[in-house]
C-alpha cells in the first residue's frame, strides 16, 4: 500500500465516524498478504484462516493503542507473526514436541492438506524449511517468499539488519544441505 493510501486509511481509522469503514478497508487491503505470511508459518489453510481472523480481532481491539510509530503493515505483520508463533507453540505442546526440536509434525499437515498443490520439489523445500529453527525459518520465508527488504523485516521482528542477513545466510546453507542429502 502506498504512503498516501496508508495515511488516508489511518485518518479513517482515527475518526469515530469512519473507523468501521476504515477497518473494512484495512482488512481488504492486507488480508491476502497476511494470510500467505501466516500460511507459510503454519502450513494449514484452515489454521491460517483462523489465525488471520484472530489477527484482525486483535488489531480491532488494539486500534486505539496504535500510535503510528511504525507503518500499519509493520504493526499487522508483527501481530500476525506473534499469533502464528503462539499457535505453533500451542500445537507443539499438544503434540508433546519440544520447542527446540524441528517442526516435522507440520510435514504431516502439509502432506495431508487438500489446499496444498505443490509438487515433490515444493514439498522437499517445505520439509527443508521445517528443519530450520523458528527464527531462521521466519527470516527465510519473509526474504525468499515475500521478497521483503531487511529494513522492513528489522522493524517487524525487532532484530538488527546484520543479524537478519546472517540468519538468512545460515538458513540458505541448511536448506541447500538438506536438499543435497535428500535428493
Amino acid at each position: 500500500m502506498e504512503k498516501n493510501n496508508e495515511e488516508t486509511l489511518l485518518e479513517a481509522l482515527r475518526n469515530p465516524h469512519t473507523v468501521r469503514q476504515g477497518f473494512a478497508s484495512l482488512v481488504s487491503a492486507y488480508s491476502e498478504r497476511l494470510y500467505w505470511q501466516i500460511r507459510k508459518m503454519v502450513l494449514s489453510h484452515d489454521d491460517a484462516n483462523d489465525i488471520l481472523q484472530d489477527v484482525f480481532v486483535k488489531a480491532w481491539s488494539n486500534l486505539e493503542n496504535f500510535r503510528g510509530d511504525a507503518k500499519l503493515t509493520t504493526w499487522l505483520y508483527r501481530i500476525a507473526i506473534n499469533e502464528s508463533i503462539t499457535f505453533l507453540h500451542k500445537k507443539r505442546s499438544q503434540n508433546h514436541v519440544s520447542i527446540d526440536s524441528d517442526d516435522s509434525f507440520l510435514i504431516n499437515l502439509l502432506e495431508s492438506d487438500p489446499y496444498f498443490d505443490g509438487d515433490d520439489a515444493a514439498i522437499q523445500l517445505q520439509k527443508a524449511i521445517l528443519t530450520l529453527p523458528e527464527k531462521q525459518r521466519l527470516v527465510f520465508q519473509m526474504k525468499y517468499f515475500e521478497e521483503m527488504k531487511y529494513d522492513e523485516m528489522s522493524e517487524i521482528l525487532g532484530t538488527s539488519v546484520g543479524a537478519l542477513k546472517a540468519s538468512y545466510h545460515h538458513a540458505v546453507k541448511k536448506i541447500e544441505k538438506f536438499l543435497e542429502e535428500n535428493n
